[in-house]
C-alpha cells in the first residue's frame, strides 16, 4: 500500500493579473472550481503575505504568477567539478512531497507553490533557442525548482510538453519526479524526444526522509507504463545517504529496476552524494527534526557544501557502478556534481571536461 494516498489540490488560488486570461489559469480554474480564488496586481506582494504568515495558514494556496526572468536556464554547475551542461526550464516552484533533504528549503524564498502560467512566452523563448542554435542539441528538464509531475494531475504540463518536443530535432525534455502522475503522457505521440525519470533511494531512506513521496515499487509500476507506451527512462540516485545498511538496501533498488526495466530503454542513470549549502542545516533540522541525515560526517567541499567524505562517496559509487553494470554493460552511468578524481576512483575512468560529459549523454538520446 502506497503512504502516497492524497494529491495536493488548491483550496485557495492567487492569480497575477498579468496571467488572468492565460490557457493553464482557465485550465486550473476548470479543475477546481470550487476553489477561493483572488486576483492580485503583483504575485510578490501575495509571496511577502505568505512569508510573514505561519506556514499552515498557506498551505493548501497555489499562486498562479508570471515568469518576469527566462523560463531557459543553464544548469550553473558547480566549479571545479565535472557539469552535464543541462538546461532548466523553470515552470514551477515548489513541491509538496516534503523530502528532509530538498534544497528548495533554503533556496526558495517563496513559500508559496507556484506556478508560471505566461505558457506562450515560455514557448516563444524555446522556439527562439532552438530555432537560433539548430547545431545545438538540448537537454532540457523541468526538475530543478519543482517535481516535474508532482502537479501534473491538474496542470497536465507535462503532456503538453511532450506534444512540443516530439518534432524538435535538436532537444530533448526530461520530466524527472517522484510522483507517479503518468496517466496524461501514455497516449501523447513523443517520437522519442522525451526521457521520464525517476529519482530512486533506498527504501529506509524514502519511508523516512521523502515525506509522502510515493514508494519506491509505485515509482516503478509507473516507469513500467511509461516504458510500455514507449517511452526511455532514466533514474537518478541522488541524493546517496550513508547508513548502517546502504549497501544491502541499494542494491535492493537496483534490482528492483531492472526486473521490471528492460536496459535498452534505459538513457542514463545517475549519482550524486548527500551535498547541501551550510545555512540548510538549520533549516533540515527544525523542519525535520526526526530525519537522521544531518548526524552523518560532513564537511565543507570545494564548492563550500557539506559533504561526506572523499573514500565514503567513492565506496558509494563505485558499488553502485559495479551493481548496475552487472545487469548491463550498456546502461550510461554519471556523477553529478564531482571532480574528476571521483569519477576516476569509483568508475575507472572519466570524462575529459563537462563538454565531454554532454557529448556522452547527448549521444544516449539522438
Amino acid at each position: 500500500m502506497s503512504k502516497y494516498t492524497e494529491f495536493f489540490r488548491p483550496e485557495r488560488i492567487y492569480i497575477e493579473a498579468d496571467v488572468k486570461n492565460t490557457t493553464m489559469v482557465k485550465r486550473i480554474l476548470d479543475r477546481f472550481p470550487n476553489a477561493d480564488v483572488h486576483y492580485t496586481e503583483d504575485a510578490n506582494l501575495v509571496i511577502d503575505q505568505a512569508t510573514e504568515q505561519a506556514h499552515s495558514e498557506w498551505q493548501n494556496t497555489l499562486l498562479l504568477a508570471k515568469q518576469r526572468g527566462p523560463f531557459l536556464r543553464l544548469c550553473p554547475g558547480t566549479q571545479k567539478h565535472v557539469c552535464c551542461l543541462y538546461y532548466n526550464l523553470d515552470i514551477a516552484a515548489g513541491c509538496d512531497l516534503g523530502c528532509s533533504y530538498c534544497i528548495l528549503q533554503g533556496y526558495l524564498n517563496n513559500p508559496l507553490i507556484t506556478v508560471y502560467a505566461n505558457h506562450d512566452d515560455m514557448y516563444t523563448e524555446l522556439d527562439r533557442a532552438l530555432l537560433d542554435h539548430p547545431n545545438r542539441f538540448y537537454r532540457i528538464g523541468t526538475g530543478e525548482l519543482s517535481d516535474s509531475l508532482t502537479f501534473d494531475h491538474f496542470l497536465g504540463i507535462g503532456a503538453d510538453l511532450v506534444r512540443y518536443f516530439a518534432d524538435k530535432p535538436n532537444a530533448i525534455i526530461e520530466l524527472k519526479s517522484k510522483n507517479v502522475h503518468v496517466e496524461d503522457l501514455l497516449t501523447v505521440e513523443h517520437k522519442g524526444r522525451t526521457v521520464v525519470s525517476w529519482s530512486m533511494n533506498a527504501r529506509q531512506i524514502t519511508e523516512q526522509d521523502e515525506g509522502i513521496a510515493p514508494s519506491i515499487d509505485d515509482r516503478l509500476l509507473a516507469a513500467q507504463q511509461v516504458q510500455q507506451a514507449g517511452y526511455r527512462l532514466g533514474f537518478h540516485f541522488d541524493p546517496m545517504i550513508w547508513f548502517d545498511g546502504w549497501k544491502e538496501e541499494y542494491r535492493e533498488t537496483v534490482d528492483k529496476i531492472f526486473k521490471v526495466i528492460k536496459p535498452e530503454n534505459i538513457a542514463w542513470i545517475s549519482l550524486g552524494a548527500l551535498r547541501y549549502p551550510a545555512m540548510l542545516d538549520d533549516v533540515i533540522r527544525e523542519n525535520h527534526p526526526n530525519s537522521d541525515i544531518v548526524l552523518g560526517e560532513l564537511l565543507p567541499g570545494r564548492d563550500k557544501k557539506l559533504r561526506y567524505f572523499l573514500p565514503q562517496r567513492i565506496e558509494m559509487f563505485s558499488h553502485m557502478y559495479k551493481w548496475i553494470k552487472s545487469y548491463s554493460a550498456d546502461v550510461f552511468i554519471y556523477l553529478c556534481m564531482e571532480n574528476k578524481n571521483v569519477w576516476e576512483k569509483s568508475f575507472s575512468w572519466t570524462p575529459k571536461n563537462s563538454a565531454h560529459l554532454k557529448t556522452l549523454l547527448d549521444q544516449q538520446v539522438l
